[in-house]
């Protein structure tokens, strides 16, 4: 025991003298002694302006209160940016070297896999504790011919048909459009029936997200595609070329010019000011219609006039394929100043997979369905019990649906929802293809006549395969030898 007249050392002294002598041990072995700052550790996230406004409102809170509870506290800044400038952005983060630690995208962002970290790790712990990621939403991030998940993704959106049910009724299509040649033939009868309908059916040809999705599922379910399955460039074929003149017939038939300059709010706004009667979209529209007690002419809720489609069908009944309206993609940067504290984040928000699609009232849908599992699933049984919860959502939409049941059609989404680069992965060169706006850009031209198909599509194809050739160059895109 030792004396009474023993001077007690203080807690603080003792700390300070061990952490002396731990540095001298590690200096004197050569390692790094341990630093000690007194500046709070910080992260700083960049996303996208949510179309559900209540998800962001979450999120904010959501991640700020992860960052207050972490051991140590992290100081955690969220920034909101509209969708169209996330490009922008991300290139001039990428010039300057500096930026946001993590950055999310809405499209597969593999023509930024030089700049960013790979993140297997991250997967590979998520998928320990939840199961495997969507076979989707893997196409969307990882490049096979690099071994790298480029991205990492949380939530996918599906993108269906909406449509108004009063006026298709009337031209004695109840249940909307079934394959492509369904909307070209109703929409024609709808700008026929319904003057005050100014664009038919609304599919932009712009330099917009919208547009890239929609022009790709209309090459897709007619059985073309800009790759293949080898990341071969098949852009040029007589299946694009038969959807590509079926998306003149549309744009002249039952469009009009302003369908040129879309942005991707554009035909949300469209189909809920009454001026288009189908758009190819989310359900942010119908959800923003609800939230805002929106009225038809009549009196009714415009919500209640809303349904929804499947990926419409090609010709001679071949399968129909929608893209995923939004890819979430949250990229690392190589030069990001807290990278493990955004791989911590990005398994913490899977975690809560369930708060997510339910904040952004069924908008969101898990990348991971193990991550939705009844809590004390058995791991053999969770990507089963997280797909089932999503579906009893649909089945009976929370928020208030008439019929409860309206959303049900997209329980079955992953068997007509598909990648950006289908059939083939998303790489360097189906993104920089996307993010160019090759696709949109080809319909454009030859529906406004500036082209003819044939000349258009040879010159998307020449577009296609040189930036296919830059990427394979720089050894991070294979195929070509069966370049069309």
């Amino acid at each position: 025991m030792a004396r009474k007249s023993e001077k007690r050392i203080s807690r603080r002294k003792f700390l300070k003298a061990a952490g002396t002598g731990a540095a001298a041990l590690g200096l004197a072995s050569g390692l790094k002694p341990l630093r000690v700052s007194g500046q709070p550790k910080t992260l700083k996230i960049i996303q996208w302006s949510h179309f559900v406004p209540a998800y962001d409102r979450w999120f904010d809170v959501f991640a700020k209160d992860w960052g207050k509870n972490h051991t140590p506290p992290v100081d955690v800044a969220v920034d909101h940016i509209s969708f169209a400038d996330i490009i922008t952005r991300a290139n001039a983060e990428v010039a300057a070297q500096k930026g946001h630690d993590l950055f999310m995208f809405l499209a597969p962002p593999g023509d930024f896999e030089p700049h960013v970290l790979d993140l297997t790790d991250v997967v590979q712990e998520v998928e320990k504790k939840h199961g495997p990621i969507l076979d989707l939403a893997k196409r969307s991030t990882f490049n096979p011919y690099t071994n790298t998940h480029f991205g990492f993704s949380d939530m996918w959106v599906i993108d269906p048909g909406d449509y108004r049910k009063s006026i298709w009724s009337r031209i004695g299509m109840s249940d909307g459009p079934s394959t492509w040649d369904d909307l070209l033939k109703g929409g024609m009868e709808i700008k026929r029936t319904f003057p005050q309908v100014q664009i038919p059916v609304g599919i932009g040809y712009s330099q917009d997200i919208d547009s890239n999705m929609a022009t790709r599922a209309m090459i897709w379910s007619f059985g073309g595609a800009e790759q293949d399955e080898s990341s071969n460039v098949v852009l040029n074929s007589p299946e694009t070329l038969a959807a590509l003149e079926h998306g003149v017939r549309l744009f002249r038939e039952t469009m009009n010019p302003a369908v040129l300059s879309w942005n991707a709010a554009s035909n949300n706004q469209a189909f809920n000011a009454g001026q288009t009667s189908y758009i190819l979209n989310s359900i942010s529209a119908y959800r923003a219609a609800q939230e805002g007690g929106l009225r038809l002419p009549d009196g009714s809720l415009l919500a209640d006039d809303t349904f929804f489609v499947r990926a419409l069908r090609g010709q001679g009944g071949r399968k129909g394929w929608a893209s995923e309206h939004v890819m979430s993609a949250y990229v690392i940067w190589k030069f990001a100043e807290s990278p493990d504290l955004a791989k911590e984040f990005l398994t913490y928000l899977v975690d809560n997979a369930r708060r997510g699609v339910l904040e952004s009232k069924l908008y969101n849908t898990p990348s991971f369905l193990g991550s939705a599992a009844d809590p004390g699933t058995p791991m053999n049984r969770k990507v089963e019990s997280g797909r089932r919860w999503v579906e009893v959502q649909f089945e009976i939409d929370p928020f208030g649906s008439r019929p409860a049941d309206k959303l049900a059609v997209l329980k079955d989404a992953l068997e007509w929802s598909t990648n950006v680069g289908h059939p083939g992965p998303a790489n360097a060169a189906v993104g920089e293809v996307f993010n160019t706006f090759v696709i949109p850009d080809m319909f454009a031209k030859a529906a406004t006549g500036r082209m003819t198909p044939r000349a258009a599509l040879d010159e998307a194809n020449a577009r296609t395969k040189e930036i296919f050739k830059k990427w394979r160059d720089r050894g991070l895109v294979g195929g070509g030898s069966g370049d069309k």
